[in-house]
């Protein structure tokens, strides 16, 4: 099917993923070409770099120059002209995964990162790892590495290192992304519910990485986080090798001394210390996750070490975006509790004595439902204040499934947390000017561009009166 291909066409082009093989596949010499309906930075600049034509919507003619195949994002659904026009017509076409498994990571050595919080951290570190170390991986990751500036390349390695999503792989192929990605050494950082448009319960999900684990061979390795309780009933399997990693004394490879400092953390194993630049305890578990992988591929301390020493983080995690009127401003991916609470956390040390914001749009699949009802208000806790915004696209919910921001701000109110609904982006960037004081820092939680929010801010603050 792929020995044919020369153009590609990519459908909802917009996505981390969809845009980042885009650009490698533009990269490799294929015509890349791809619609979407909104498409905003970081993906936005990158496309643009990468001279890659996005058109703006759906519609037939976008695929009027025939491409020879068309990758259908998981977002697609039936009833996009896209979509129809590709089954009417009988063109080539194929899932991102199926695309990753069929044409680039078959015949090579697969590490798949996995879980629900953690997974574009732990896999930017361990890609750098094995870049620093000249192994010159294929890898992607569903975000873009400062050390990278891309999200995904293709090389002539035999390690292919990937972020594996636990979301089904489109509207033709329920089953996770992840169940494509062929992983010899797999890592499963921990699992929570999540993703309620998709799946019902924990159990479901615990199932679906119950497949992914079969898929193992039985000379691979399984890495998995023995201190998280929800993973542990997964792990009596005997068809391949599996390691424990975590705090606690039952793990083979375990982190003690732990120290978490404002902008560093550091952990020991029996065998050696390590130091990263990275705040927090989650982050620490990452760390020690890729550790655990890297020593099983053959690198050595001192050579993860010296890639941590060097690791210069993701976009949109914890990331600084411009300090405007002594007020920082931080983007955040995090959109699940358990992510808002653990980056809060960071935050906490990282600008000890100053006082924190969060703004919180509730714009993921599962936060815009009401099933986090209760636990969004704990996550919060270590916010000086918070800013809830109105939840988007509620004409796709009924209205008992959506999550309600005015009880969730009476909820973080009787926690003795000021907290503000404001639905408009314009109206939340007019209630930090006139609230916010110089060295206060604000972190902005959403999965999407939120309206420019971060650009606004750091605008209205040089002026604020």
């Amino acid at each position: 099917m792929f020995t044919e291909v020369k153009s590609v066409h990519f459908i909802g082009i917009g996505g981390t993923a969809m845009a980042s093989v885009a650009g490698a596949m533009k990269d490799k010499g294929f015509v890349v070409t791809g619609s979407d309906l909104n498409v905003y930075p970081p993906m936005s600049t990158f496309l643009a770099a990468k001279q890659i034509a996005v058109m703006n919507g759906y519609s037939e003619s976008n695929l009027s120059h025939k491409p020879d195949l068309v990758v259908v994002g998981n977002a697609i659904s039936r009833g996009n002209p896209e979509a129809e026009i590709v089954l009417e017509r009988k063109l080539r076409f194929c899932s991102l995964p199926e695309l990753l498994k069929e044409y680039f990571i078959r015949g090579k050595r697969s590490i798949v990162v996995t879980g629900t919080h953690g997974k574009t951290t732990t896999t930017s570190l361990l890609t750098w790892v094995f870049e620093h170390n000249g192994l010159n991986p294929s890898y992607l990751i569903g975000g873009i590495p400062n050390n990278f500036g891309q999200g995904a390349r293709f090389t002539d390695s035999e390690w292919f290192i990937i972020e594996g999503d636990e979301y089904d792989t489109a509207f033709f192929d329920k089953r996770s992304k992840f169940i494509h990605y062929l992983p010899e050494v797999a890592i499963i950082n921990n699992l929570e519910f999540d993703h309620a448009d998709i799946f019902d319960d924990l159990a479901s999900i615990q199932k679906t990485f119950s497949h992914f684990i079969r898929l193992i061979p039985r000379n691979g390795q399984l890495f998995a986080n023995g201190d998280d309780s929800n993973l542990t009933p997964l792990l009596n399997v005997t068809h391949c090798p599996v390691k424990r990693f975590g705090l606690g004394e039952d793990n083979a490879v375990r982190a003690f001394n732990l120290k978490l400092g404002p902008t560093a953390s550091e952990f020991e194993i029996p065998s050696a210390k390590f130091h990263i630049d990275m705040v927090g305890e989650l982050n620490v578990r990452n760390a020690l996750a890729v550790v655990a992988a890297a020593k099983h591929c053959g690198l050595k301390n001192s050579q993860i070490q010296s890639a941590f020493s060097t690791f210069k983080g993701i976009k949109r995690r914890m990331e600084i975006r411009g300090i405007s009127g002594g007020v920082t401003i931080v983007d955040d991916f995090g959109h699940h509790p358990t992510a808002i609470r653990e980056t809060l956390r960071a935050l906490r040390l990282k600008f000890a004595g100053q006082k924190v914001w969060a703004i919180f749009e509730p714009r993921s699949n599962t936060t815009r439902r009401n099933v986090f009802q209760q636990e969004l208000a704990l996550s919060f806790a270590d916010a000086d204040a918070v800013v809830i915004s109105q939840v988007a696209k509620l004409e796709q919910l009924k209205a008992e499934e959506r999550l309600n921001p005015e009880q969730l701000v009476k909820d973080i109110q009787s926690l003795g947390k000021p907290t503000a609904y404001l639905a408009d982006v314009d109206a939340i960037v007019e209630h930090i000017a006139r609230h916010a004081q110089g060295d206060d820092v604000v972190c902005v939680f959403s999965n999407g561009g939120f309206g420019g929010i971060h650009g606004k801010l750091i605008e209205r603050l040089k002026f604020r009166k």
